[in-house]
């Protein structure tokens, strides 16, 4: 007579806590590597976009329109002229230079049209409107 032997199978694991500490190390390491952005310091709430993909942003140039139309030209607040020399000035140093408008989801379209119309004008052609 032979006897019949039954293998047991032994039901494949998933090591669950090395996979939580990973991920909580990668969120700690997210929370700590964040910069602070100057929306905030400015009271600027962007307009939402649905269409928008990846705000992402790597160069030095930011011009930001508040809800009172004021200009501020990398954290700087600027009229109208010295916006148009400030960006001849940067166009001189390098035309490839992005730049990232922060407008107030109230703003005026007329001062909004402004600031990209003087982009245009000085010859800086990348140039990105922020959205949330």
């Amino acid at each position: 007579m032979s006897l019949m032997t039954r293998r047991v199978r032994k039901r494949p694991e998933l090591p669950l806590v090395p996979l939580i500490d990973v991920l909580v190390m990668l969120v700690l390491f997210a929370y700590v590597t964040m910069q602070a952005r100057s929306g905030a310091t400015l009271n600027i709430t962007l307009p939402k976009v649905e269409t928008a993909g990846k705000n992402e942003f790597r160069g030095t140039v930011t011009i930001a329109i508040d809800k009172a139309g004021e200009v501020s030209f990398n954290g700087k607040t600027v009229s109208d002229e010295q916006l148009m020399g400030l960006l001849r000035e940067v166009h001189n140093v390098d035309k490839d230079i992005p730049v990232l408008i922060k407008a107030d989801e109230t703003t005026q379209l007329k001062k909004l049209a402004f600031v990209m119309d003087a982009c245009r004008k000085t010859g800086l052609h990348k140039f990105s409107l922020q959205a949330r």
